[in-house]
């Protein structure tokens, strides 16, 4: 660029600085003429009020249905728990008195068949009260749920109701069922409240099958010579000592 001369008032010439464009200057918040502007984010699209209230009324009654699921639940637990401890409360109340009910039948099992007939009127009383006694524990039992049962000779053995003591070798049973009861056992409602002991019959053990008798051996032409000679020589003997 070329400077501009013009003269000052003494007439010399004096010199102008030309006209300088200062640059722009940017700021850092600034935007610049070259810098483009950052596109502004689209804004989500509003969801619709209908599709947000179905939503959260599906989701309502799902929470409503789960809940009353659950309370059905625990409502049918609640009853089924109440019927176990009323049939099965007093189950270790009855377990201690079973053996009251034991002794009073172990009483009347020790008294022979005949002696009640040849007793006293004030034996036979004593005898007719035990067994009276008994019959009103049992009654008493069974309106609680107790009731006593008996396997019977013969009956197979089941270890979900009996308990075997010992065995017993008697031919006339088959093996593995029941040959003896020890003592009775008690049910309460559907569950086992003392299983009944029993002696199990197996068979005997089987003797050795006897063999048959050999057959003796059949004589050969040399034992019937020989046999001849035998009693030949007898007979001479017999002569000479005559």
């Amino acid at each position: 660029m070329t400077d501009t001369h013009r003269a000052n008032a003494n007439g010399e010439p004096d010199m102008v600085e030309p006209n300088r464009a200062e640059p722009n200057r940017v700021g850092p918040n600034e935007v610049g003429p070259n810098k483009a502007e950052p596109a502004a984010a689209d804004p989500a699209p509003a969801e619709d009020p209908a599709v947000a209230l179905a939503r959260e009324a599906a989701e309502l009654k799902d929470k409503l249905l789960r809940t009353l699921a659950e309370m059905e639940n625990l409502r049918a637990r609640t009853a089924r728990d109440v019927a176990d401890s009323r049939v099965y409360g007093v189950s270790s109340f009855a377990r201690d008195i079973l053996g009251i009910a034991d002794n009073l039948a172990r009483a009347l099992q020790t008294v022979r068949a005949g002696v009640r007939e040849n007793a006293d009127g004030s034996v036979k009383s004593l005898l007719d009260g035990v067994e009276l006694t008994e019959r009103e524990l049992l009654k008493v039992l069974e309106k609680h749920g107790v009731r006593k049962f008996e396997p019977q000779p013969g009956e197979k053995f089941d270890p979900n109701l009996h308990q075997a003591m010992y065995e017993v070798a008697d031919p006339a049973l088959p093996s593995g069922t029941v040959a003896q009861v020890v003592q009775a056992g008690y049910m309460i409602g559907e569950r086992m409240l003392r299983p009944a002991l029993v002696a199990v019959a197996k068979s005997p053990p089987k003797s050795p099958p006897k063999s048959p008798p050999k057959p003796a051996p059949e004589p050969t032409a040399n034992d019937t010579a020989n046999d001849t000679a035998n009693d030949n020589a007898s007979a001479g003997s017999d002569a000479l000592n005559n």
